[in-house]
């Protein structure tokens, strides 16, 4: 299983990645095999401001529908337009082409609430 140490990660399986105050949000592949396959992503929240913990779209499987989590406070800049055309794209590669959202953070402290690569290793077993 894919974990890439430069990440930070939540118990909700999303990951980020901050880059200075902005910061790109997708789901683990921990996450992406456990939906199966993935049919359909509803992000709805570009311009708006989600709070850390709030949902800010859903992610559709054959076998069931689940709600995306924030990692951080931030303001959603962008949306991966791509997943509407191929959202199976997520089980491919979802730390690269399989992003979800692009964030302007709201408080970059909030990271040290986040999980390391090792703590969520641990948290999936």
């Amino acid at each position: 299983m894919n974990i890439p140490a430069e990440l930070k990660y939540t118990k909700d399986h999303e990951w980020i990645k901050i880059d200075g105050e902005t910061a790109t949000v997708g789901i683990t592949d921990f996450a992406q095999g456990e939906l199966g396959d993935v049919v359909y992503v509803e992000i709805e929240t570009e311009g708006d401001n989600v709070a850390k913990e709030a949902t800010f779209g859903t992610i559709e499987a054959v076998k069931t529908v689940s709600d995306l989590f924030m990692p951080m406070s931030g303001t959603i800049k962008e949306v991966n337009k791509a997943l509407e055309a191929d959202p199976e794209v997520v089980n491919k590669d979802p730390y690269g082409a399989g992003w979800m959202v692009k964030i302007t953070l709201d408080n970059a402290n909030e990271v040290d609430d986040l999980l390391s690569a090792d703590e969520y290793k641990a948290l999936i077993g």
